[in-house]
């Protein structure tokens, strides 16, 4: 039973739950180098980063934020303790974001891995790891391309993630010190999401459509490619784009 305050904050907590209890532990995923077990893992590693570092600041005593080895002790577990581990680590998330929208301005920034973001963010993207590892899961269901679909999605992964999503893609484009590309990822009815890298950096924005698209797709498809995945369906993105200049976004496209 997942307590109401925690499902009020993480409303994206039982439908990955419920994925996560329908399958073997050491299940495949649709991330190639996971099995369901190791998602579990990520995810308690994700929520307890989370929570550490908004409570630190919390605390005036800012702390840096950890990379992936914080999932190492979380793989040492057995499959009950895991569990147990991912459930109480989401509701001490729960607690301290609740303590930071009462005590701090929403728009107080603290640094996460590099850069600043807001208060809301760390509850916010604690969610929009749930969609998108449920997603990791279950693949194309009606209730990952309905999560996949909200807008604020798209907002949250251009505004709150954006370049660290792209920095594995351009390193491995070797653009060369003039190099250069930009790509327009279209979804009707919503602005464009403009891609681009060359040797100093790489940049994610949205802008109004204006000229031809790189890659056109509904929303749902559109978070996934920017955060690495494919859609089990191929027909539902379309691009007019030409083989190189496809290939090289979507290699821009890599994901973590």
């Amino acid at each position: 039973m997942i307590p109401s305050r925690v499902e009020e904050t993480l409303p994206e907590l039982a439908p990955f739950v419920h994925a996560v209890q329908g399958r073997r532990p050491d299940d495949g995923t649709w991330c190639e180098a996971w099995t369901v077990r190791d998602v579990l893992a990520h995810q308690t590693g994700n929520a307890e980063e989370l929570a550490r570092v908004l409570q630190a600041f919390l605390a005036g005593a800012p702390v840096a934020t950890r990379g992936f080895e914080r999932e190492e002790p979380y793989r040492r577990m057995s499959d009950t303790e895991l569990w147990s581990a991912f459930l109480s680590r989401c509701e001490k998330l729960t607690e301290v974001a609740a303590a930071a929208a009462r005590d701090l301005s929403p728009d107080t920034e603290v640094m996460w891995t590099g850069r600043t973001v807001k208060v809301p963010f760390f509850a916010e993207h604690m969610r929009e790891e749930l969609i998108l590892h449920r997603w990791d899961l279950t693949g194309d269901d009606r209730t990952a391309v309905q999560a996949l679909n909200e807008p604020w999605m798209t907002e949250h992964t251009v505004t709150s993630v954006g370049r660290p999503l792209l920095e594995r893609g351009r390193t491995g484009l070797d653009l060369g010190p003039e190099g250069r590309i930009e790509g327009r990822l279209r979804t009707p009815g919503m602005d464009d999401v403009v891609v681009s890298a060359d040797a100093d950096g790489a940049g994610i924005r949205l802008a109004a459509p204006e000229g031809p698209a790189t890659i056109e797709s509904d929303a749902a498809v559109r978070v996934l490619l920017l955060w690495g995945r494919r859609p089990a369906d191929p027909t539902r993105w379309h691009s007019a784009a030409g083989p190189e200049s496809l290939r090289r976004v979507r290699a821009l496209l890599s994901g973590y």
